[in-house]
């Protein structure tokens, strides 16, 4: 396939079909997991000092700038005129990238994504890839779909080699093997990399024994595959940011590379740049810039870069997010893991309690949202709403109100179903609902409650609901019901001081 060969999707996908996986939707509740991950002492241990490590320097990074609240701001803005057009911008895209000689195909869903991928790759006789790291070809399981066609997979960022190496995913957007200590990283390299025996925890040599390991794939593996974080609409231009140069190489050393980019990614204008380019960095990795940030429009001249270029533009339920009005604001988001960082439900259980791709507070409005709240209805609980999400987001995404919409959501879906319409607390709702509609009802029920009561009441307080309502007092005290009302209190009052009125008088005509 030469870069001048406009190799359509339909020739792509009627290759050999690669099986949807079902990827990042979680088999286990959050709050199962999380009381697994909260009983691993190591894990709470390396998950405190990193992201306090991680919090203290992006402060330090955002006070370097006077104008941080209009840049959150700008950023907002440029992201929600995007979200509102962007029919348009996505269309203006496509003409722009295939102007400058590039193939660009639309994935509906994950499974497409991956047919088109594994169709290129198999098209140039290759059996392996290089990978930038990318959370949305994690999102749609792509190695794994494409080692069922019996290609390999090479991660290329250190983080994403040791979590392939070890056989895990990744439990955070920016550090993927945060919850790894040096000592634990040793003996993953020990026990899956050659010529490792005498290697130390010392991270030079860690990440020189990563260097030699992967130096050889990138000189000789034909295609790559990487993420993307801006397409530029006007331009055709993509932007990806790193910090180590590994990605540099996959954007320059392979003869082929294969872009997948989630459709949210898109900026309207190239000088739109400028604002995430200082916001980014900062929020992610605590720097003024990214040690490495690379651009690149269609193809370069021949011998400098790959001879053929793919974008992959992967839809994967977005659509479905972007018609919610309230939503639609997590896909705002740049991925710099900022409040990941700042979240104290995520700093004490780690990313794998999520069983997400996208954990901490992004996943828990995100995921539920891309695989369905009846896939993944327990995340939008996995908070406190405290609000510093909120607060440290350089797109001024507002989380809370989010996960207030989306527990709306996960409520409404229970309901809707059959066991939902059964469960105890459904039917107990509705029954007050007809109650707190009726001031007739009410007062019957205040009655009724205030003589029940006594049974449970112990000191003047009721230590012990039954039943259903056992997990509300297994926490807390409930304060009993008044021995009056104020209703009742103001009724007597209006009689003690209303003046008797002498009775009338019969007046015969």
């Amino acid at each position: 396939m030469s870069r001048h060969d406009p190799t359509t999707n339909a020739e792509l996908m009627s290759r050999e079909v690669v099986p949807p996986l079902p990827v990042g939707r979680p088999a286990m509740p959050f709050q199962d997991a999380a009381k697994l991950s909260l009983a691993d002492a190591q894990l709470r241990f390396n998950m405190g000092k990193a992201t306090t490590t991680i919090r203290g320097k992006r402060l330090k990074a955002v006070a370097e700038m006077p104008d941080w609240e209009r840049l959150r701001e700008a950023g907002r803005a440029i992201k929600d005129r995007a979200l509102r057009h962007l029919d348009k911008y996505l269309v203006q895209f496509e003409e722009s990238v295939r102007r400058v000689g590039g193939h660009v195909h639309w994935a509906a869903d994950a499974d497409d994504a991956n047919r088109i991928v594994a169709g290129i790759v198999k098209f140039h006789g290759a059996s392996e890839v290089v990978k930038i790291k990318s959370l949305t070809t994690d999102e749609i399981g792509l190695n794994e779909a494409l080692a069922h066609q019996g290609i390999r997979a090479y991660e290329t960022d250190l983080a994403e080699l040791i979590i392939q190496l070890a056989d895990e995913r990744s439990s955070h957007i920016l550090v993927p093997a945060i919850h790894k200590s040096r000592a634990e990283i040793r003996e993953i390299f020990r026990r899956t990399l050659e010529n490792t025996e005498g290697l130390s925890d010392d991270p030079r040599q860690l990440a020189a024994a990563a260097r030699a390991h992967l130096r050889k794939k990138f000189l000789t593996v034909p295609v790559a595959v990487s993420g993307v974080n801006f397409g530029v609409a006007d331009t055709g231009t993509i932007c990806i940011v790193e910090s180590e140069g590994n990605g540099r190489m996959c954007l320059t050393l392979p003869k082929v590379l294969v872009s997948v980019m989630g459709i949210e990614k898109l900026v309207p204008t190239w000088r739109d740049l400028e604002v995430y380019l200082q916001t980014l960095p900062r929020s992610s990795t605590a720097e003024r810039m990214n040690p490495y940030t690379s651009f690149w429009t269609g193809l370069a001249p021949k011998g400098d870069g790959p001879d053929e270029f793919h974008l992959i533009l992967l839809d994967d339920g977005r659509s479905k997010v972007l018609g919610d009005q309230v939503g639609r604001q997590a896909l705002q988001c740049i991925r710099c893991s900022a409040c990941l960082n700042i979240c104290p439900v995520y700093e004490r259980t780690g990313g794998h309690a999520y069983n997400s791709v996208y954990p901490g507070p992004i996943g828990a409005i995100l995921t539920p949202q891309l695989v369905g709240v009846g896939n993944a209805g327990s995340l939008p609980y996995a908070s406190t709403l405290c609000g510093a999400c909120y607060e440290v987001c350089p797109v001024k995404i507002n989380i809370p109100e989010v996960l207030v919409h989306l527990r709306g959501e996960v409520i409404r879906h229970k309901q809707d179903s059959i066991t939902g319409r059964l469960a105890p607390e459904n039917v107990a709702m509705r029954a007050l609902a007809k109650v707190f509609t009726s001031p007739r009802r009410f007062r019957a029920m205040q009655r009724i409650g205030r003589q029940g009561q006594k049974l449970m009441l112990r000191e003047g307080m009721i230590r012990r609901l039954p039943g259903y309502l056992g997990g509300w007092t297994a926490v807390r005290d409930v304060f009993p019901i008044a021995p009056q009302t104020f209703r009742e209190w103001w009724a007597q009052r209006e009689r003690a001081v209303r003046p008797k009125q002498p009775p009338r008088e019969e007046t015969r005509p």
